[in-house]
């Protein structure tokens, strides 16, 4: 079917509730991605310069931390452009890239955090056997895997989406191109685009991966509370503390983004829940790893001081 859309660009809404805030907009999102920038690419130095770091663990975060840093730099950028601008847009060709970028991030980094479950729990259930069943060859097979699911699950999206004719009016109510917004401007059938998302991708992207992650915690706590010695436990639990932190925001913001119900919709309430969603959790990923990752603080430290020596000796 050929797309017979009259609509060359979409106008963003999201925002214009607050004409006077522009600046500060501003300003916080640009704290907020140059944050996200700097915190996950110290993860991907720090996993990359210690020989501590480099097994499975780090291996997935690292590859989680590129993968943040792809997430904000699909809407961040264009929001900042946007908010000095008085018509805010997006050309239609760029809804579409944006839309290909933000569901293949979204859909690999649940896939991948679902990987990243069950690496813990190998290490804690079959620590014996975690060598051979968390392989370098397994690990590149399910971080390539976690990409191929998020790549497909777009690129389905994205071909659907170029099927939808659409006449009018081009008003996003909010800051960025997702699929949802995009179908509410069809006029035509979108039974099939509906299909996708509601069923097919909400069950193999979003509902396999939650599931998968969240059997992995129920076996990794039920073998934790079996160790006798309380230190013991306490180390088990340490190592996956941060990654549960990080996996309850992720597809907690996410449930409440995309499967929320429509009754007492509020602008302001959406835009802000997909700011956590699509801002606030890549920022907050490198945060929490350094705050809570023990390995992870030692290694940052060590750089600041080797970064700190370097710049005393050349001044």
């Amino acid at each position: 079917m050929n797309n017979q859309t009259d609509v060359t660009e979409f106008i963003f809404l999201g925002f214009s509730n607050h004409p006077n805030l522009q600046s500060l907009f501003f300003l916080v999102f640009l704290v907020i991605y140059l944050t996200t920038l700097f915190g996950n690419t110290l993860i991907i130095m720090a996993t990359r310069v210690s020989p501590a770091l480099h097994i499975p663990m780090y291996y997935f975060l690292s590859n989680l931390s590129f993968l943040d840093i792809c997430y904000s730099s699909t809407t961040i950028p264009g929001m900042l452009v946007n908010l000095f601008q008085e018509k805010k847009t997006i050309s239609y060709e760029g809804c579409l890239s944006q839309i290909f970028f933000l569901v293949t991030c979204a859909g690999t980094e649940g896939v991948l955090l679902a990987a990243m479950a069950y690496d813990r729990y190998v290490a804690i259930c079959h620590p014996l056997q975690y060598p051979v069943l968390m392989s370098v060859k397994v690990c590149v097979c399910l971080v390539s895997g976690s990409w191929l699911c998020g790549l497909v699950n777009s690129m389905t999206h994205t071909v659907l989406a170029t099927t939808l004719t659409l006449c009018g009016p081009n008003q996003i109510s909010h800051f960025l191109c997702d699929i949802p917004f995009v179908l509410k401007l069809s006029c035509s059938d979108t039974s099939l685009n509906e299909f996708f998302v509601l069923h097919v991708a909400s069950a193999t992207i979003g509902l396999s991966p939650c599931l998968f992650t969240a059997v992995s915690y129920i076996l990794i706590i039920s073998a934790i509370l079996r160790i006798p010695s309380a230190q013991g436990r306490s180390k088990a639990f340490s190592t996956c503390a941060s990654h549960l932190t990080v996996v309850i925001i992720f597809f907690g913001t996410a449930n409440f983004n995309y499967d929320r119900p429509n009754v007492g919709y509020n602008l302001d309430m959406d835009i802000l829940v997909s700011v956590l969603f699509c801002v606030g959790t890549p920022m907050s990923n490198p945060i929490i790893y350094s705050l809570r990752n023990k390995e992870i603080k030692s290694v940052l430290r060590k750089l600041a001081k080797e970064c700190w020596f370097s710049s005393e000796i050349s001044g």
